[in-house]
């Protein structure tokens, strides 16, 4: 899940910004990658399409994760669910 999701990340950041994407470790900030919040809202959707689930509309409850670690693995939480549902 990890690496698809850096992979979605990366390719978009080519297709949207000039020079190589940030790194990507547990404790990067997601504001402080450089994506607006149009690209954090089109990442959302690509990673939707690549994944097949959208865990921000399937939560209960607003979510906003600070981190590239707690993005993760709020992805890797609703993975489960998704799976569990079909």
């Amino acid at each position: 899940m990890r690496e698809k999701i850096r992979t979605v990340f990366e390719e978009l950041w080519a297709e949207q910004e000039e020079g190589p994407a940030p790194a990507l470790a547990d404790d990067t900030v997601l504001l402080e990658t450089g994506l607006d919040s149009l690209g954090f809202a089109i990442f959302v959707a690509r990673l939707d399409e690549e994944l097949g689930f959208d865990p921000f509309s399937a939560a209960e409850e607003a979510y906003y994760p600070q981190t590239f670690g707690e993005f993760v693995a709020f992805y890797e939480k609703h993975a489960g669910r998704s799976a569990a549902a079909e």
